[in-house]
């Protein structure tokens, strides 16, 4: 028998947590190996938008996070990433549709700004300028400028391929291998063991699974969404535009159907209408009131998409845990078990500060943000 694997640190998921998990982890000089059962990319990743966002974030441990991701993109973009991953520093603008719900935005917004965000009014007679072909008679907005987007699958999979981490697709981490001390010794697949005194858990919606495997809980939960595909469009949607009722939304803990207009162009031509929620398990089947739902709303903030063909949809579950935040950082129930899951629909863009937080807390360095508020084993335990 050949002898088993061995390397400092075993990221379980190659999606973009992972991805970034692994870049910044090599980047610290750490020899990192990622395992994933299924391709790159293919969970939670391959069904985003890609939104590299700061608007959609309330003051808080999330938002921070978010400033710091923002950065870290920016940089690796300059570094020569920017093409390969389709990254664009559009920006953001969040519209209302009543004086009310300005009310509410540009409260949301002052406090953005006290954190650090760009968060610009634009009153309604200067709407046309940012967006040409929205709908009339929108009560005013917020311009973000710091908001991005990437390309998804991309973005795993030279990010990946930047860390020259050792990469075994189509490999189920089966278990957590632990010492008499209760310590991580490294991860158990279906095709033999890897050895290493650190294992970080980017399983994402799965990630209760393989914190379960290693003998802890983490109540990661699926909500299901969906988004619609256009035919290809000249360009007219020149920023991620959406209503302001998408942040209620993304902090709500309702089950049920919950649908607010995100609406973005790409580089290819196509528009991507978003953004809904709902929590039914890990069911995939096509939602045409979901569907419905996303096409009218898309239609209220941009007329012209009413004569627009829709293409294709694609489903995704945003892996998402009680408190809205994601657990990133060591586990003190199961020393060498580091998390960094739980991101809900917000991970493409919390990325690279995420792996940024986990390079540190693997080599022992001060981390860039409190991890306190992050803790993977704040969650009351379930019992038995």
């Amino acid at each position: 028998m050949s002898e088993p694997l061995t390397c400092d640190v075993v990221v379980v998921g190659a999606g973009v947590v992972g991805a970034a998990c692994a870049l910044y982890a090599a980047r610290a000089g750490l020899d990192t190996v990622v395992v994933d059962r299924g391709p790159v990319a293919g969970g939670t990743t391959g069904a985003g938008e890609g939104n590299l966002l700061v608007s959609d974030k309330e003051p808080g441990p999330e938002l921070d996070l978010a400033l710091l991701s923002a950065r870290l993109w920016a940089e690796l973009a300059e570094e020569g990433l920017g093409k390969a991953v389709e990254y664009e520093a559009k920006g953001g603008v969040v519209v209302a549709g009543t004086d009310e719900a300005l009310v509410g935005l540009e409260r949301l917004a002052a406090g953005q700004r006290a954190a650090g965000v760009e968060a610009v009014p634009v009153p309604p007679d200067r709407l046309p300028d940012l967006e040409p072909y929205l709908a009339p008679g929108l009560a005013g907005a917020v311009h973000y400028p710091q908001d991005a987007q990437v390309m998804p699958a991309l973005a795993a999979a030279h990010l990946l391929r930047a860390s020259n981490a050792r990469l075994f697709t189509g490999r189920e981490v089966t278990g957590v291998l632990r010492g008499p001390d209760g310590a991580v010794r490294g991860v158990r697949t279906c095709r033999g063991d890897i050895h290493a005194p650190a294992v970080v858990n980017a399983a994402g919606t799965w990630g209760g699974e393989v914190a379960a495997r290693a003998g802890v809980s983490l109540p990661v939960l699926p909500r299901r969404g969906f988004v619609l595909v256009t035919e290809p469009l000249p360009p007219r949607v020149r920023h991620k535009v959406y209503a302001a009722d998408y942040v209620a939304d993304v902090a709500s803990d309702s089950a049920a159907l919950q649908t607010s207009p995100v609406v973005e162009g790409t580089p290819a031509g196509p528009v991507l209408v978003g953004a809904s929620r709902e929590r039914v398990g890990f069911d995939r089947s096509l939602s045409l009131p979901a569907l419905r739902a996303l096409a009218a709303g898309a239609t209220r903030l941009f007329p012209f998409l009413a004569g627009v063909r829709a293409m294709r949809t694609y489903v995704g579950f945003r892996p998402y845990l009680p408190d809205h935040l994601p657990a990133i950082g060591p586990d003190s129930r199961a020393p060498g078990l580091l998390h960094a899951c739980g991101h809900e629909g917000a991970g493409i863009g919390l990325a690279t500060g995420t792996g940024q937080l986990i390079a540190q807390a693997l080599t022992g360095r001060t981390p860039d943000l409190d991890l306190v508020p992050l803790r993977p084993d704040r969650f009351p335990e379930e019992a038995e």
